[in-house]
């Protein structure tokens, strides 16, 4: 990749035009009455994420496979319940609602035609693309995701944040090391270990039975991070109960591939792209086609005039 240098911000696009697709009335249709809600939403999201923030870089990070084969093979159960269909041959089909797949397509072509850096890498998650791009830039980063997964890259002295929304992208938590320490007992660094030890059912992650979101960040406060843990479930003189004791024992084998599971990549071969905010549509011919096709009206202008600005 390209070095970055000023702000950066990193969208969780599936996770955001998740949210605009129910936050969005479906009554909002293309002049053939195809609904574009997600499509016109995310617009409106990115507009606004642009006009409060000013990023210098901005990147839709994609998942090119929502549910990689090297994770599936650690945890067999890795977002199991959300496979719509499976195929051999390449990523499992994720469950969506049916009138939220044809706008996919759509998205992707607004992205491309308006100028806005969008990049999904075969083998890996959205989380590992922006994971990545974290790594690796040089300035601040805003990452905006409505998964809490990726609270694990906050981290104060590089000065990367999350912004979550909250209700829709007009109320975002900004989301730095003391909101952190404040909700879960840990900084960004400790999250990926309190989230492999409590599990997620959301992605179907069991975690440790018994060891809580609240046992987990004791835990850590007590021993540092995972490591400390099971280090202290081996010295007969450390302070776990005995049924601590015990079911981290028993775990040991989730918790072996548990890290590589949970944390996310920071070594995903980025493709060079162009990540500057354009102040210009790429391809303003195909653009205007597509505003005519889908109706985006309003929501591409205003994004367009933001951009402009």
């Amino acid at each position: 990749m390209r070095r970055v240098t000023g702000r950066l911000m990193l969208l969780d696009t599936a996770s955001l035009y998740f949210r605009a697709y129910f936050g969005v009335p479906e009554s909002v249709r293309a002049p053939d009455g195809t609904p574009v809600n997600a499509v016109r939403g995310l617009l409106d999201f990115i507009d606004r994420l642009v006009k409060d923030h000013r990023p210098d870089h901005l990147v839709a990070c994609m998942d090119a496979d929502w549910r990689p084969g090297w994770r599936v093979e650690l945890i067999p159960s890795y977002k199991a319940h959300r496979v719509a269909e499976e195929h051999e041959a390449g990523p499992d089909e994720e469950e969506v609602p049916d009138t939220l797949s044809p706008q996919v397509p759509v998205i992707e072509s607004v992205l491309d035609a308006v100028g806005i850096a969008r990049v999904g890498v075969a083998g890996y998650e959205a989380d590992d693309v922006i994971g990545t791009f974290t790594a690796r830039a040089e300035g601040p980063v805003d990452i905006v995701t409505g998964d809490r997964d990726l609270y694990q890259l906050v981290d104060d002295a590089r000065r990367v944040r999350v912004l979550y929304p909250v209700k829709g992208v007009g109320t975002l938590q900004t989301t730095d090391e003391a909101v952190l320490l404040a909700k879960y007992g840990v900084a960004g660094s400790g999250y990926a270990d309190l989230a492999l030890l409590r599990g997620d059912p959301s992605d179907g992650l069991p975690g440790v039975p018994g060891i809580g979101e609240k046992t987990a960040a004791r835990l850590l406060g007590q021993f540092g991070d995972l490591a400390g843990i099971l280090a202290a479930v081996d010295d007969p003189g450390s302070k776990l109960t005995p049924a601590q004791r015990r079911r981290l024992d028993e775990a040991r084998p989730y918790l072996a591939v548990a890290p590589k599971v949970v944390r996310v990549a920071a070594d995903v071969p980025l493709p060079e792209v162009e990540t500057a905010l354009p102040r210009t549509p790429r391809d303003p011919v195909a653009l205007e086609e597509l505003a005519a096709r889908w109706g985006l009206g309003g929501s591409l202008q205003r994004l367009l005039s933001t951009l402009g600005a």
